[in-house]
């Protein structure tokens, strides 16, 4: 799945940093680095490795980004000026909130709600500031962007295509193998070519 991000992103970004396991070798092309305990401390280890501005985070969890939504997020910043720019999905469903009990406390308004994927575009600034928190604050983070919010920086939503779904599961892998060879690339092939959608 690595592999199949890292075409996509090596399509868009001049470096592709990549944060693994000690031991783990990187991909082709790419600059590796052991990552932390924790995603965000993972990328603060590839952010400091890593040149340019703006910087892209993505997790490879995700293998059906495309070229598109990459440059959709980077393209942001300047348009809207912003200092981060997330891809994301517009909730479709009914979401309710619940404490401890599993009683419902409240429904949410799903018009205002969206789930946040990656890849997501920073301002290289805004990023660093945001990972240079202490180690408990950053590790809590569940995406990168939130540390920006919360240091009051601007993240606007771009639109992601429901596709770009997250391999959490084998469900979660059966359906994106499925559409990878609905667009013509095969799993088993590590990747598009450069400057195509995966």
């Amino acid at each position: 799945m690595l592999e199949w991000s890292v075409e996509v992103l090596g399509a868009v970004c001049d470096q592709v940093v990549v944060a693994l396991p000690p031991g783990v070798v990187a991909p082709a092309g790419t600059l590796g680095v052991v990552g932390g305990a924790e995603r965000s401390l993972s990328v603060r280890s590839a952010l400091r490795a890593a040149s340019g501005d703006p910087v892209l985070v993505h997790d490879a969890a995700r293998p059906l980004v495309t070229v598109e939504l990459a440059q959709a997020c980077l393209d942001a910043l300047d348009a809207r000026d912003l200092d981060a720019a997330v891809a994301a999905a517009a909730v479709t469903d009914t979401i309710k909130e619940a404490g401890a009990d599993q009683v419902v406390s409240r429904t949410l308004d799903r018009s205002r709600l969206w789930a946040i994927q990656t890849p997501q575009a920073f301002r290289r600034e805004a990023l660093e500031r945001a990972l240079a928190q202490p180690d408990d604050v950053v590790a809590t983070a569940t995406d990168d962007a939130a540390l920006v919010e919360a240091l009051g920086g601007r993240v606007g939503i771009v639109e992601a295509p429901r596709e770009n779904l997250k391999v959490t599961t084998r469900l979660d892998l059966q359906v994106a193998e499925l559409l990878l060879r609905k667009r013509g690339q095969s799993p088993d092939s590590h990747g598009a070519k450069k400057g195509t959608d995966p």
